[in-house]
């Protein structure tokens, strides 16, 4: 292997552990705010239909 070719594979090895990171998170900042937005349409349609006892205390 060359000096070129050294230095080819890190330059590639380098970007890729840099734009690796940051694009699992914007993936899972993505499906958290799905998830959290899913969550609270179910909570708030529950919430919608329970109704609170009354006991005779």
């Amino acid at each position: 292997m060359g000096l070129m070719e050294g230095l080819f594979l890190t330059l590639i090895n380098a970007v890729a552990c840099v734009a690796f990171p940051k694009l699992l998170s914007v993936i899972l900042t993505f499906k958290n705010q799905r998830t959290e937005a899913a969550v609270q349409t179910t909570v708030s349609s529950n919430n919608a239909k329970s109704k609170v006892p009354s006991f005779p205390y």
